[in-house]
Formats: C-alpha cells, sequence, structure tokens
C-alpha cells in the first residue's frame, strides 16, 4: 500500500500536470462513448421505423443498374410492373392481399402555396387496410377525393373538405392521413393518395404499376412467398426485385456497422491522443524521481515495487479521466443522439418520441471507461519498466 500511497501524494505534488493528463483521457473517453451512444441510436431508431411491416413483401421494377441500397432513388429507371404480372402475383399470394401502387411526383396548389408532392395511386378498397384516416373520411370508388398525409396537412394548413390543385386539376380533400413514418413499403407522410382509377384516367397511362405490396395471410409463410413469385416473374430474366423489411433491416446493420467502425475510430483516436500525453507525464515523473528510485531500491524495494508504483499512478490518471468521462458521456452521447434523430426525422413526432437509449447503450459507456483506464495503465507501463530496471546506484548517482 505503500507505493500506492506514494502514486497519489506524486498526483497531488504535481497537480495541473495531472489535472492536463486527466483532462485528455476525459476527452478521449466522452469522444467514444458519445460516438457510439449516437450510433447505436441511429440504429435503434431505423429498425422501430421500419419494424412495423414484418407482414409485407414489397415487389419493385428490376433495376439493371444493380447498384446502391434498396430504395436509392440515384438508381431509379423508368421501369413498370404490368397488369399481367400483378394478376400472377395474385395467383402466388392466394387469400394473402396484392396492393399495386403508382407513384408520380405532381404539383400541387392550395390557395397561394404550391409545391412538387408525391402522388400516390391505390385500389380505394385497400386503402383502409394500409392507411389511417385521422380526420374525415376514406375514399370511395366511384366518387372524387383525395386524401391527404399527416406532415404535408399540417405543414399548407389543409382539412378535410379543403379543396387541392394536382396537375391540371383540382380534388377535394376527404381526409387526412394519420402519422405513419418511414416504412419498408410506402411513406405518405409528405404524399397525397388518390385512387387507382383517377389516376389512370387523368394521366391516361397503361395499367402498368410502380411497386406491389403483398400483405401476407401467415407471416411465417414470407420466405415461401419471396420464392414462388421470383420463380413465377423471374424465370427467365430478372423483371422484379423483391424483399421485406428484414432485407432492409440486413442492409442498414451492414451499413451500420460501417458507420459504427467511422465514429468509434474517431473516439479511440482522441483517447490515442491522451494516452501521449499520458506517456509524456510518466516519462517526465520517472526523470523527476530517479533519486527517489535509488532510494527505495537501497532500502529493499524490489524491481516489481517500483514498477507497480509507477503503473499505479498511470492507472490512476486513467480511472479518475474515465469515469468522469463516462459519465458526462450519458449527457454528451443524449444531446448528439437527439439532435441526430431530430435532423434524420424532420423534427416529426415520431422522432420527438423516439428511444435514445437501450439496453446496448450502457455497453459503450462501459467500454469507453474500460478503454480509457486500459490505454492510461499501458501509457506508463514503458516508463514504469524503465524505472523498475534502474540499479540503486546508478538511480543515486543521478543528479
Amino acid at each position: 500500500m505503500i507505493f500506492l500511497d506514494l502514486a497519489k501524494r506524486n498526483l497531488r505534488l504535481h497537480f495541473i500536470r495531472s489535472f492536463l493528463a486527466i483532462l485528455g483521457i476525459i476527452i478521449g473517453v466522452l469522444a467514444i462513448a458519445s460516438m457510439g451512444i449516437l450510433g447505436h441510436s441511429i440504429s435503434l431508431l431505423v429498425a422501430n421505423l421500419i419494424s412495423d411491416v414484418g407482414d409485407t413483401v414489397i415487389v419493385t421494377p428490376h433495376v439493371a443498374a444493380g447498384q446502391g441500397f434498396i430504395g436509392d432513388p440515384r438508381v431509379s429507371v423508368m421501369a413498370r410492373i404490368p397488369e399481367s404480372d400483378v394478376e400472377a402475383i395474385k395467383k402466388v399470394v392466394g387469400s394473402g392481399r396484392v396492393i399495386p401502387v403508382l407513384r408520380s411526383a405532381e404539383e400541387m396548389t392550395y390557395g397561394d402555396d404550391s409545391g412538387y408532392v408525391t402522388l400516390l395511386g391505390l385500389p380505394a378498397g385497400e386503402i383502409p387496410g394500409l392507411l389511417t384516416v385521422e380526420k374525415g373520411l376514406y375514399l370511395k370508388e366511384n366518387a372524387p377525393g383525395c386524401l391527404v398525409g399527416y406532415y404535408l396537412a399540417r405543414e399548407f394548413g389543409i382539412s378535410p373538405g379543403s379543396r387541392v390543385g394536382i396537375g391540371n386539376q383540382t380534388q377535394r380533400v376527404s381526409g387526412i392521413l394519420k402519422e405513419r413514418g418511414y416504412a419498408a413499403d410506402i411513406n405518405p407522410d409528405y404524399a397525397i393518395v388518390v385512387t387507382d382509377q383517377w389516376f389512370f384516367e387523368t394521366f391516361g397511362d397503361e395499367k402498368e404499376y410502380d411497386q406491389v405490396i403483398v400483405k401476407a395471410s401467415d407471416i411465417s409463410q414470407i420466405d415461401t412467398l419471396k420464392k414462388e413469385i421470383d420463380q413465377r416473374l423471374n424465370r427467365r430474366d430478372k423483371v422484379v426485385d423483391i424483399y421485406d423489411s428484414r432485407d432492409l433491416l440486413r442492409q442498414y446493420d451492414q451499413i451500420y456497422s460501417q458507420i459504427m467502425v467511422f465514429l468509434l475510430g474517431i473516439g479511440a483516436i482522441s483517447l490515442l491522443v491522451a494516452a501521449v500525453s499520458i506517456l509524456n507525464v510518466m516519462i517526465i515523473s520517472v526523470t523527476e524521481r530517479i533519486r527517489e528510485v535509488g532510494i527505495l531500491r537501497s532500502i529493499g524495494a524490489s524491481r516489481k515495487d517500483i514498477l507497480m508504483m509507477f503503473l499505479y499512478e498511470a492507472m490512476m490518471l486513467g480511472i479518475i479521466g474515465s469515469t468522469i468521462g463516462g459519465i458526462l458521456s450519458v449527457v454528451g452521447g443524449y444531446f448528439i443522439s437527439k439532435v441526430a434523430i431530430g435532423v434524420m426525422t424532420a423534427g416529426t413526432t415520431f422522432g420527438e418520441s423516439a428511444s435514445v437509449f437501450g439496453p446496448g447503450t450502457f455497453v459503450f459507456i462501459a467500454g469507453g471507461v474500460l478503454f480509457g483506464v486500459i490505454v492510461s495503465t499501458l501509457s506508463g507501463l514503458y516508463p514504469a519498466w524503465q524505472a523498475s530496471r534502474m540499479t540503486p546506484i546508478e538511480a543515486l548517482r543521478h543528479e
């Protein structure tokens, strides 16, 4: 215990130098733990956003370029799914629901405001099973009208009964949709929904669709459905791409792993810079205390005792700095994650209620603290070993 007391005494005697070394460790641990919390929070957000469509299979036209991730707009091409393929999908699905989707970007006008929005065309009978109307009424097959997404309605102040211009026509708003958030199938929060019949009559397109949503009657049959649709439509050439929310999550997991390595790397660099500071402090400490080492060796202290005395000093710097850094990272990680989630969700109520901390969050905090202590101790290992190798006579002769 005497060597532990000597280490404490030396830290107190050189308070400013010790404080600066501890500050470096605090910054390093704060950086690495906060970056880990940020990455984990984003992972929780995406998992929660995608997990609500576990019974859904998405069929989209095959993109010949075959690059990027699912839904990447950079690889989108003008490809459609003909009605004959939709009928083939219905035969495969059987008792499940098959919902063909039309999509385009159209100019919307409301009063003096205007802007381009996503226009979704859906079979009127399938809308209640896919979307929820918060205010107003659902669309009917042969009746005019449209549904407006939650955030689009909030941004423009649109309410049921209002009239909005879509292209060259005016439509009465039948209802306002409930907030749905990002999903693997469609994202109506900033869109206008019309019946597929009105869509075809207005734009005169052939009966070709941009996407087909398949709602399985039995979730356990998802893989079987995907395989059968693939065998039916992609028998000769690759015509469609087939995926579900699990595929999106798998792709995100790959991206998330790369992001985490990058974020943790940034934090680790900060901690390594702090380790260099501790190495410098310990070298100075050994140099200043060579005569002390000689006296201790001459009264019977072993090389191991001298080694442990300096290692205790480095370890104490690491423990103090890492503990404070870990505590601060809880606050820092929380605020950084909240800001990042707010940006990703564009300030939606979903983003406001998104969880920042999960069971895995404190693993990053504990890992950051442990990493800080280990790095600090290793930084003091060489100076401590150097001090322990001195002979008593050599140390006592040092000026």
